[in-house]
């Protein structure tokens, strides 16, 4: 789910970054949309919802319309779907749920790590270098639903 919102300087979207040691002192190329998994049987909108409210520990977006972004294939073979949608949240709230892992590997320790570990509203030009690549198309395709541009649809 890609929020986005308008201000006096320009539209701002809402990304997170991920939790856990591996991404502690990553930045720029690693934020991403709130995204996971389609549960069996689960719409992908529906889905999109449920990992929004799990990632940022705050109600989903209640109110459309929604636009449905499209897909894009990341690096590692993922495929995330997104959708668009207007609104506003105060990242500072955001409390996302946890993934247990054995750190330092096998170490025989097991730790508790907030898959998201903080959510940001960056201005879309900002936005561009802190998404991770593959997900860029989502920001130029909602850049030209915003203009109003039926040639950009999504693929």
């Amino acid at each position: 789910m890609l929020l986005y919102r308008s201000t006096s300087t320009g539209v701002e979207v809402l990304l997170v970054h991920p939790g856990g040691p591996f991404f502690r002192d990553r930045d720029d190329g690693w934020w991403t949309v709130p995204k996971g998994l389609v549960d069996e049987g689960e719409e992908p909108l529906a889905a999109a919802l449920r990992e929004y409210a799990e990632e940022m520990g705050l109600d989903a977006p209640s109110q459309g319309p929604f636009f449905d972004l499209g897909s894009v294939r990341q690096k590692g073979g993922k495929t995330v779907r997104a959708w668009a949608v207007e609104g506003d949240c105060d990242p500072a709230r955001a409390r996302s749920n946890t993934f247990r892992l054995e750190w330092p590997p096998r170490s025989g320790r097991m730790h508790d790590f907030p898959e998201v570990d903080r959510a940001e509203f960056f201005p879309l030009e900002a936005a561009r270098r802190k998404i991770n690549p593959a997900q860029e198309p989502f920001l130029d395709r909602l850049e030209a639903f915003l203009r109003g541009a039926p040639d950009q649809a999504p693929e």
